[in-house]
């Protein structure tokens, strides 16, 4: 059972070190659509 657990450690470290090695790598680009949202003034203190 002790190895079971172990094995599962290594599986959930290894995965998110893999992880972040991709965000780190990956060429993701960023968000190019334009938004635009009218804020009331009433949101606004004076």
């Amino acid at each position: 059972m002790a190895k079971l657990w172990f094995f599962l450690i290594i599986l959930i470290v290894l995965t998110i070190v893999g992880a972040g090695i991709y965000l780190m790598t990956a060429d993701i680009p960023a968000p190019t659509e334009r938004v635009e949202k009218i804020l009331p003034d009433d949101s606004f203190p004076n």
